[in-house]
């Protein structure tokens, strides 16, 4: 019996955490507002397109379709989910289409101008030679677009295929009859990009010494007064930082995003494997440059093809009523179990409430993001919690109708119906693990989310099914055994 106890501590313990994280943030605290009138938000959790709405940016790959492979086209894709993810769209959706586009699609957000800003930053990092220009010159070019040699080689492949792609309209334009007063209109009017300023000293592109794809990691870190980033890089990159460092000692060394000149530290000392860099930032900032540092260049330079607000598909008044029947179904289990069943099945609806607790503070800590497929994977989930209940009360009734007493009968009633949970929730898991190797692929990725929900609901249901089950049922039974003894009809028998 001091086992259940002990178990009944941890399981109080578990779900009262599990409670605080699903709390809105603002019944975190110790303090109350008693001027906000404000209703909590209590559904705090990563939503999908199809409940919130968002934005869906369509990126188009600047170079021939014979110039790069699909490989290619792969990683750098997931540069840029990447990228997304870590500046906090942590739900972001990112899938190849077709050959030279990548669909990068937003819940939640409606600002046209800044997800198009979020998304260009995931373009060309590179480390540039300021070698030769002054202080002066050095200091106004912070913060400006400058031209590289390897921009201007990309300038080139861009100019081609424009060239393509005009020569293909102007070709439809000619077979087509276009209506009286008919006109084109675009999706999304697209930020025009700033002239980019070449050298001062020469007049043409700077120099580019090593990309982004040369970097194995970056960490911001604070040393004394000032944030600063500890780089290092891979083999290649060692290869010829090396030999240049070593002849630029005292030069400075431009970082420059998407042509955009972030920093430009002065070289102290020959860097091999790695090095430092300073810029006099703030926390955020230092962050922000090594989490752009460790995304690493696009294998292939995107421009936004497209950008377009997403309304959500099932509206506010859909989704209310999803959660309103949701809510009424778990309410209908309980009730079942507990007429049915009686005393085991206030253990069981204990269980249930458990079970679901910590399936929302999962979805919130993991996270997970809520659409209507990973749901309905949830509330599947919880049906098969109720079914490992079931299977375990009606071995109890089988082995009480057969003459054996309550503790053995107990005993039995978990142990032997072990096995058949147990086989059967790991079937489907595995069934749920199919499913979310066949989410990843384009256009399929709302079969993820409901193989995630499903899945982590069934894991769950092996460790409340079980054991929160048992733990509550034998303290009920302990405390009320004389009339349990006598009174079999309160077991459900």
């Amino acid at each position: 019996m001091r086992r259940h106890w002990f178990w009944l501590v941890a399981i109080v313990c578990l779900t009262a955490f599990s409670v605080w994280v699903v709390l809105p943030e603002e019944s975190k605290g110790f303090t109350v507002d008693l001027n906000n009138d404000a209703e909590p938000d209590w559904v705090e959790f990563s939503q999908g397109l199809d409940l919130v709405g968002g934005l869906r940016v369509l990126l188009e790959a600047e170079l021939p379709s014979d110039a790069y492979t699909t490989d290619e086209l792969r990683e750098t894709s997931n540069s840029v989910s990447r990228r997304v993810n870590a500046l906090g769209l942590s739900e972001a959706t990112v899938q190849l289409q077709g050959s030279s586009r990548v669909l990068v699609e937003l819940p939640g957000v409606t600002d046209p101008a800044q997800a198009i800003d979020t998304i260009q930053q995931t373009a060309r990092l590179e480390f540039v030679d300021f070698g030769g220009l002054s202080a002066n010159q050095v200091s106004q070019l912070i913060g400006q677009r400058i031209l590289t040699d390897q921009q201007a080689l990309i300038d080139i492949a861009r100019a081609e295929t424009l060239a393509e792609e005009e020569a293909s309209e102007a070709e439809a334009t000619a077979e087509a009859t276009a209506e009286p007063g008919e006109t084109e209109t675009g999706t999304a009017d697209l930020p025009v990009e700033q002239p980019r300023i070449p050298n001062p000293v020469t007049g043409q592109p700077f120099t580019t010494v090593l990309d982004g794809g040369m970097l194995d990691s970056a960490i911001a870190t604070f040393q004394q007064v000032d944030w600063l980033i500890q780089f290092e890089l891979n083999d290649e990159g060692a290869e010829i930082f090396g030999p240049f460092t070593a002849s630029r000692v005292g030069s400075p060394l431009a970082i420059v995003l998407d042509g955009v000149v972030l920093s430009a530290p002065t070289i102290q000392s020959q860097l091999t494997t790695g090095g430092v860099i300073t810029g006099n930032f703030t926390e955020d900032e230092a962050k922000q440059l090594a989490l752009q540092l460790r995304s690493g260049a696009l294998q292939i330079p995107l421009r936004v093809e497209s950008a377009e607000t997403v309304g959500a598909t099932l509206g506010q008044e859909s989704v209310e009523r999803s959660i309103r029947a949701g809510i009424v179904g778990v309410i209908v289990v309980l009730t079942f179990m507990l007429v049915y069943y009686r005393l085991p099945g206030v253990a069981a609806d204990l269980a249930l409430l458990v079970f679901i607790a910590l399936n929302l503070a999962a979805f919130m800590l993991i996270p997970i993001t809520l659409t209507l497929p990973a749901i309905t994977g949830f509330l599947i989930s919880i049906g098969t919690a109720v079914d490992g209940n079931i299977l375990i009360f009606e071995r109890l009734k089988e082995e009480l109708r057969d003459g054996a007493d309550l503790d053995t009968a107990l005993d039995s009633g978990f142990d032997r119906a072990w096995t058949s949970i147990r086989d059967s929730n790991l079937s489907t898991i595995i069934i749920c693990g199919v499913l979310f190797l066949f989410g990843q692929t384009p256009g399929a990725s709302i079969v993820s989310g409901f193989a995630v929900t499903l899945g982590l609901g069934l894991v769950l249901n092996l460790f409340t099914a079980v054991l929160v089950t048992r733990t509550f049922l034998y303290l009920i039974i302990n405390y009320s055994r004389s009339p349990v003894t006598s009174r079999r009809w309160l077991l459900g028998a």
